[in-house]
């Protein structure tokens, strides 16, 4: 970069501004992952689609996201950041428009994958905009402010979903983008500016084979991340093809980064100790920030049968928590406070967050019971999110740190996607397991079963069925109240383990070595 870092630092109403449009595009591109889930249900009617198909409209989104995020830094050099800013925000919304519009699954699926291209600039462009609007002294700061907007979206988008499809129809989840687009790329083309960067690269200097190697390794991944469980994993040819296309495709990327004079993703700042312990530790991040966002609305719509605006609900005091908490923790690291304790702290209140949930779940659990763990695992993730970027950036410099930036923001997206993907799939495999345990106790010869039974039976024998409908219908109800019990357990085993992988995390934290250059959340650019 040959512009001076400070050029681009704004003071007074040109910076709230900025603040502003960064924080709007990153809570749109966000809002988007998770507003879809509440109205997949919708989708499938008036689209006449099945859950396999309907699902793509989230994978087709992620996949695109994941192949973006790592080439951020590179296209931004490419087109000038403010141009290429502007024009993923009119990506972002013309496809949301687009969308909206969709006659039949594939088409819609096929402008996701299009948003979601637009969508993975949003994100990693608006942290590095932000950073460097403020001086490095007020960095912390800045970053705190881009994390409320980055945790607080995933929680705004089931309620605000479930609000949008219970009383209008879920086009209507992707047209509210459209006037937030438009003000947004207004507000980026007036305000913001582009740093001077080096020179560009002709097209013929482009590594087109490593965007190819790129896309096929992150996309197949995705994909089978996302298929896995409903299509039995390797035992579908699909997903064993894709697992080796993944695996294939990440050897050759790596090798043709380190070969290529020009690579769009320089792997040489993984040589720094404290980001290769950062990337991993934001995996882990997003495993259990995007696992528990799943779960929770899962467990509360399909066994406490709550609406999906409800669901949604539930989640808002934890995320207020975290907003409350990031400008303390952005004071923190400005006062100097070691950031590997509050990284430590924050697993911690993650791992009791976990334990408490596991001991309330029952099938009629009551909001009061999940309230606070929810609350517990917003100061978790307020404690987790600044100082585990910074901390990965702390010992590099220049241009490096948008580099290592791009890396934790993708194995934190990546993260999720593993998290997603493991958690379903065990959900499924620990239901069976806990059924095939709980029926071995259910005795047909033993008194209570009959009693309960025959309970059961008169109950639906006074609602006019006959004795032997009633007594099918008995069994039934005994059947699924196993169905429930062994879901719930699942569910509790699934928390059981998630807490028991955080808590494994606090020794890491210290191995990271301080970092000499005083870095606050700065030049956290991603």
């Amino acid at each position: 970069m040959v512009k001076s870092e400070d050029d681009l630092v704004e003071y007074g109403f040109r910076r709230v501004i900025i603040t502003i449009t960064a924080v709007l595009c990153a809570l749109l591109e966000i809002v988007d992952t998770t507003i879809v889930n509440v109205a997949l249900t919708n989708m499938r009617g008036s689209l006449g689609a099945t859950l396999t198909d309907v699902a793509w409209v989230i994978t087709a989104y992620a996949i695109a996201n994941v192949i973006v995020i790592p080439m951020t830094s590179w296209l931004s050099q490419q087109f000038g950041r403010r141009n290429y800013f502007a024009v993923s925000i009119i990506i972002f919304t013309v496809s949301s428009f687009l969308c909206g519009n969709a006659t039949n699954i594939w088409e819609l699926v096929a402008f996701r994958f299009i948003q979601g291209l637009g969508g993975g600039a949003l994100l990693v462009t608006a942290q590095t905009i932000i950073t460097e609007s403020y001086p490095i002294a007020k960095r912390g700061m800045a970053q705190a402010i881009y994390g409320m907007g980055v945790i607080v979206g995933p929680t705004l988008g089931p309620p605000l979903g479930g609000y949008l499809v219970d009383n209008f129809s879920w086009p209507y989840i992707f047209y509210i983008n459209i006037p937030l687009g438009i003000i947004a790329t207004l507000l980026t083309i007036t305000f913001v500016r582009s740093p001077k960067y080096g020179e560009k690269l002709k097209s013929n200097q482009v590594d087109w084979i490593g965007i190819i190697l790129l896309a096929s390794f992150i996309g197949s991944l995705q994909f089978v991340l996302e298929h896995g469980q409903q299509d039995d994993w390797f035992n579908n040819p699909l997903i064993t093809a894709l697992s080796t296309v993944s695996l294939f495709g990440l050897i050759l990327f790596i090798w043709r980064q380190l070969v290529y004079k020009h690579p769009i993703v320089n792997l040489s700042v993984l040589k720094d100790g404290n980001l290769r312990i950062g990337t991993l530790m934001s995996f882990i991040l997003g495993f259990g920030l995007y696992g528990s966002t799943l779960i929770i609305p899962i467990y509360t719509q399909s066994i406490l049968r709550w609406t999906a605006t409800d669901a949604g609900l539930l989640l808002i005091p934890g995320s207020i928590t975290t907003a409350i908490m990031m400008p303390f923790v952005g004071r923190m690291i400005q006062k100097g406070v070691p950031q590997s304790y509050m990284v430590a702290v924050g697993f911690l209140s993650f791992f009791l967050f976990t334990f408490m949930m596991y001991n309330v779940l029952t099938p009629d659990t009551g909001v009061e019971h999940m309230y606070w763990p929810l609350i517990l695992r917003g100061v978790g993730l307020g404690l987790l999110f600044v100082p585990i970027t910074t901390l990965s950036l702390s010992t590099l410099k220049g241009k490096n740190i948008g580099e290592g930036a791009a890396f934790t923001g993708m194995m934190r997206q990546l993260g999720g996607s593993f998290g997603i993907a493991i958690i379903t799939t065990f959900i499924t495999r620990f239901s069976q397991k806990h059924r095939v345990d709980l029926i071995a106790n259910l005795d047909g010869s033993s008194f209570e079963v009959q009693q309960r039974i025959m309970q059961l039976q008169k109950g639906f024998m006074s609602k006019g069925f006959t004795f032997n409908e009633s007594l099918k219908k008995a069994y039934q109800a005994i059947d699924y109240s196993v169905l429930k019990q062994s879901t719930v357990l699942a569910y509790m085993d699934i928390f059981l383990y998630l807490g028991i992988l955080f808590l494994l995390c606090i020794p890491i934290v210290f191995f990271i070595k301080r970092g000499k250059n005083k870095i606050d959340p700065a030049d956290a650019m991603h």
